[in-house]
């Protein structure tokens, strides 16, 4: 089996991981414009955040992570989303995929990927675009993926299947629902399709994605696992939150960083502007209306704050989190996705020209309104959350990544 040697508590602490980030944010945001211009982050920006243990902060120790709280790991995330949205996208997705994968793989496949250390990265779509067929030891995969965030830089690739027969027929679950499993392999066996034209998170290289030179792809048992499964191998309590809640970790935490960006450019335009209609900030109705946006975000973000403070006292205390506590955050990432919607685009109108022009309040409101496209944001989540408030959701069904199973 193999064993990571374990770093240093104190080089795990939250504390430390906000020191060595503060001393790559200026890289980070100073590299963002040619981050932008190129599609995918910078080889520098992505060396750095590495090195810090960014892009492992939430895997278990067990494999060399930080296994940090969550509430930690959103603290972080919040402050590279403020400096560059895009990186703070792929850091906390390859967290969210390196994360589960680190927890729900067999013991095998934790040693394949994990042979040379704990510093990996892996990006690519768990949401199901490929096929999987069963075959002796493992199967045989297939697909054409999209939204590989972070991929140029990715040492593994993380690709969700529906399961079929060998005649390709789909395979159902006993409540009906299809069935997925989450795949595993290197890099070298992809092609990008270098098509990630897109309005916002330009630099994350979200790119589609295809099997390189193959049909097919065999892929060994121990490198997948079952898309609703809830019981970690490994890890702390908090593996228990799977995909469906490292998932909305990841997006709540972008948001509020991206969200908080786009009110204080704002403020930067508005308390420097005179023009032909005086001194914008003297406008009794524009102070109006930027306190009311004030209050609307930080009231999205105190929820937020308070629902995953609550995830992160459960887990500090050796237990798992509860349905109703899992259907908050579900909740909370929701809404502050549609409140920064609202509040960025009141900074971008009210900003005029300085919102037209390649400015960073314009890539703010760019990338709010790339993120409030991703499938998590689907009516169908809130649906779920109000399943679950009205308590008629069976009480101890888990939540899936798309709602309350049963």
């Amino acid at each position: 089996m193999f064993a990571t040697p374990a770093a240093a508590a104190d080089d795990l602490s939250p504390a430390a991981f906000h020191a060595r980030l503060d001393g790559i944010l200026p890289l980070i945001e100073s590299r963002a414009a040619e981050a932008e211009a190129q599609g995918h982050l910078t080889d520098d920006v992505v060396a750095a955040m590495r090195a810090a243990g960014l892009y492992t902060m939430l895997y278990p120790r067990v494999v060399g992570g930080a296994e940090l709280l969550p509430i930690d790991a959103m603290r972080l995330a919040e402050r590279i989303a403020y400096a560059h949205g895009s990186a703070a996208w792929c850091m906390m997705g390859s967290n969210m995929e390196g994360t589960t994968m680190s927890i729900y793989i067999d013991q095998e496949g934790v040693d394949t990927v994990f042979a040379k250390g704990p510093d990996i990265t892996i990006s690519g779509n768990g949401v199901p675009r490929g096929y999987a067929r069963p075959v002796e030891g493992g199967w045989m995969i297939k697909g054409n993926w999209s939204y590989g965030s972070g991929i140029h830089h990715a040492e593994w690739v993380h690709s969700g299947c529906f399961v079929t027969d060998q005649d390709g027929n789909m395979q159902f679950g006993e409540a009906g629902q299809p069935k997925i499993i989450v795949c595993h392999h290197p890099r070298e066996t992809i092609r990008l399709l270098g098509n990630w034209d897109v309005l916002g998170l330009r630099a994350t290289g979200s790119y589609d994605y295809v099997l390189d030179g193959m049909d097919e792809l065999f892929l060994p048992a121990c490198m997948a696992y079952d898309f609703d499964i809830s019981a970690p191998l490994r890890g702390g309590p908090q593996g228990a939150l799977g995909l469906a809640g490292f998932s909305a970790l990841a997006h709540t935490s972008w948001a509020i960083g991206v969200g908080r960006r786009a009110l204080d450019e704002l403020k930067k335009v508005i308390v420097a502007r005179v023009d032909a209609f005086g001194k914008s900030s003297d406008s009794a109705s524009f102070r109006f209306q930027y306190a009311q946006a004030e209050a609307r975000y930080r009231a999205a973000t105190a929820f937020a704050h308070e629902a995953w403070q609550d995830i992160s006292d459960t887990n500090a205390r050796g237990e798992t989190h509860s349905q109703d506590q899992l259907t908050l955050v579900k909740l909370a990432l929701r809404h502050i996705h549609d409140v920064v919607s609202e509040t960025g685009t009141f900074a971008y109108r009210q900003a005029r020209g300085a919102g037209l022009r390649d400015t960073v309040l314009q890539r703010s409101w760019r990338d709010i309104h790339a993120g409030t496209q991703h499938v998590l944001m689907a009516d169908q989540m809130v649906e779920e959350c109000g399943r679950g408030l009205l308590g008629i959701a069976p009480p101890d069904a888990p939540w899936t990544v798309f709602g309350i199973a049963g």
